[in-house]
């Protein structure tokens, strides 16, 4: 469907600058990809819990709890998949300009489906972190026994089994769950943000 031509986007009196001031932080997206089970919502829990203590405004997008309302009407093929992450990062764009901190937890397997979030983003609000969990833990791990399921050819279409993921080239930050703890995870994420000026340690 082609977008309307008689709209016109509004402008507020109150823009991002102003919010970011407020709040005494930046915003950004931390954009959460890896395979299913790899702890990619795991660690964006834990992660927006610190902020939250820290009194930083965040909030976590699930994949499944987004394919409960606004991607209801989405399926997994690759058509699909490719709305689903480019409806995100309009949500997520949005989010930014409020002012937060978004976590977002999805496997996004197409490495031009995240570009494009990228892109819709800008420099500096985009920071990617892959979840580079191998497939084997990944799969020990599975509560939900999709991958046997995938195995088995009950579900097609899997990512990581019968459909590809494509590993981020030069990610923000890498983090493999199955060689540190929940704690240093979200440790890791918390250092970067500070290093890189988005929040302050300080008391």
């Amino acid at each position: 469907m082609a977008k309307s031509e008689n709209i016109t986007w509004q402008t507020t009196k109150i823009n991002k600058q102003d919010r970011r001031k407020r709040f005494g932080h930046k915003s950004a997206v931390l954009w959460f990809t890896g395979l299913s089970g790899s702890g990619k919502s795991t660690i964006a829990v834990e992660v927006e819990k610190q902020l939250f203590d820290r009194h930083i405004n965040s909030y976590v997008l699930d994949g499944d709890n987004i394919r409960f309302g606004l991607n209801s009407n989405l399926g997994f093929s690759a058509e699909d998949r490719a709305e689903n992450i480019r409806r995100i990062g309009e949500v997520s764009k949005l989010f930014a300009d409020a002012g937060l901190f978004t976590l977002t937890a999805f496997i996004s397997p197409y490495r031009a489906d995240r570009d494009k979030v990228r892109e819709i983003l800008g420099d500096g609000e985009f920071i990617e972190v892959f979840v580079d969990t191998p497939l084997e833990v990944c799969e020990k791990r599975d509560v939900k026994h999709l991958y046997e399921k995938a195995r088995r050819g009950e579900i097609k279409g899997f990512t990581g089994i019968d459909a590809p993921y494509e590993a981020p080239e030069e990610p923000e930050l890498t983090i493999d769950t199955s060689a540190q703890s929940l704690e240093a995870s979200a440790k890791q994420i918390i250092d970067y943000l500070a290093s890189h000026d988005y929040i302050s340690l300080a008391e």
